[in-house]
């Protein structure tokens, strides 16, 4: 049957494509039969250029989502319509696939028609099955049931398992510039042995599989595993995952990228899915991770502003502002700072004469080295704030007077290192002073005294906060 006039009546990018139902997965089983204009325009530079009757590779990138989707339309002998975000192009593409009467039980055909744009069209991701919209609409309800992110995301996920009849699903958020990642939830099913929480995989060498992962996506909207023959296909790029995959029982699994600013910052994926219900899940999932990605980079955003907002960019320890906080959130009872504490107060000593001789670079450098040390105490609860110009703060709940000594012992054994910055320390316990503001101020105390006691010896130096 001639094509040509039925394509060309499209207005939109259209051809039609043939589906060999004999043949293996491989760029023989789908060829172009002809396509109008506007699809040619899209693939060559000259329409004398275009062939028909040729493997659709031929003219774009081979793609195993566009060649799932094509069997599904024929075998299944259904419509299909679908908009996804496509990195390939930096661009959302709506798809239509229609099935044909190819006369031929050992051959499939379908209509292929797109339409790209540089933006999602909110119509358009709206445009949906009635059980994907209730699907997303429940993620969306769980998402603002709890102000705590974490554990609407927690809520978030097991609905998500749920709704694709997985074993598994979790979402995984991803660094690549600075090579890092970390798990935000997951859910499973505790009563299958072969289900493991992910912290059990969740190591040094994991981060290789992770950095597969773009390259199994390759730019398309998402990487899926169906049989045995994508199976084969992946570990060709991720052979250590695909083989662990096996050896835990998962024959099925969906990865879809969460991108936000054209970055990937996560996945989100489900293991074992349901296989009747890939279509659904693939439409939900895709919606569901655009919503996602846009929840996930906004609390980033709100995480990276409380970041800078308390931390002192110098020397990467908390600043005034935070002390402030953390004093008048245990003044007011809402973050006690835990019985027995102890403070201790620091001030580097000899940094104007640093500055002043050195510049300020070398004061800067030498502020940092007191930073380093401090961080270096022998303490999981210590927290480390730069309260002035040259001055430390280290507060320290729930730490046992002899804990205490054996911290006061250590900054002390360092405070005068060769080659290292020289600090003055001045401590107190809780057992003295039980309000942390009076203890404070009994730690500012000694500390003087103990620089007055360092510049004595010291005279080379000037005292930039001598008191007068």
């Amino acid at each position: 049957m001639d094509y040509k006039d039925f394509v060309a009546s499209f207005k939109r990018v259209a051809c039609v494509i043939s589906v060999n139902l004999k043949e293996e997965h491989n760029d023989n089983r789908y060829i172009i039969i002809d396509a109008n204009d506007a699809y040619k325009r899209t693939v060559v530079k000259s329409l004398d250029d275009f062939v028909t009757n040729v493997p659709y590779t031929r003219y774009i990138k081979k793609a195993s989502n566009f060649e799932d989707l094509c069997d599904t339309c024929v075998i299944s002998n259904i419509p299909i319509h679908t908009y996804f975000d496509i990195e390939l192009y930096n661009a959302w593409m709506e798809v239509f696939l229609m099935p044909l009467d190819s006369g031929d039980p050992d051959m499939g055909l379908l209509l292929f028609s797109y339409e790209m744009n540089p933006k999602a069209d909110v119509d358009k991701l709206a445009d949906i099955s009635s059980e994907t919209a209730t699907n997303v609409i429940k993620t969306c309800l769980k998402l603002r049931e709890t102000p705590d992110f974490h554990e609407a995301m927690n809520a978030v996920i097991k609905d998500i398992r749920k709704q694709c009849g997985s074993p598994r699903c979790s979402i995984l958020l991803t660094d690549y510039e600075k090579r890092e990642y970390s798990l935000l939830c997951e859910d499973y099913d505790e009563s299958d042995p072969k289900q493991m929480p992910m912290s059990a995989f969740l190591n040094e060498e994991f981060y290789r599989v992770v950095e597969t992962w773009p390259r199994l996506i390759d730019k398309s909207n998402c990487f899926i595993i169906s049989n045995e023959r994508d199976m084969d296909e992946a570990s060709k790029i991720a052979p250590e995952w695909i083989s662990s995959l096996r050896s835990v029982g998962v024959e099925r699994i969906v990865i879809y990228p969460l991108r936000s600013d054209n970055k990937t910052i996560g996945y989100i994926w489900a293991g074992n899915f349901a296989a009747e219900k890939t279509l659904m899940i693939k439409e939900t999932l895709g919606l569901t991770a655009f919503i996602l990605s846009a929840e996930i980079a906004n609390e980033q955003n709100i995480l990276k502003m409380k970041i800078m907002s308390s931390t002192d960019l110098l020397t990467g320890v908390y600043n005034r502002n935070a002390m402030n906080n953390r004093i008048s959130e245990d003044v007011n009872g809402t973050r006690l700072i835990k019985k027995p504490f102890g403070v201790f107060f620091i001030d580097v000593n000899g940094l104007k004469t640093i500055n002043d001789t050195q510049g300020h670079i070398a004061g800067d450098n030498l502020l940092k080295d007191v930073a380093s040390a401090l961080k270096e105490l022998n303490s999981q609860k210590i927290e480390i704030y730069r309260v002035g110009g040259d001055e430390f703060l280290i507060i320290l709940p729930e730490t046992t007077p002899t804990e205490f000594l054996k911290l006061e012992e250590e900054l002390k054994a360092n405070c005068e290192r060769p080659n290292r910055a020289h600090f003055a320390v001045g401590s107190c316990h809780s057992d003295e002073n039980d309000d942390v503001r009076r203890a404070m101020q009994k730690a500012d105390a000694r500390m003087y005294e103990v620089k007055e006691e360092y510049y004595s010896r010291h005279p080379e130096y000037e005292w930039h906060n001598k008191p007068v």
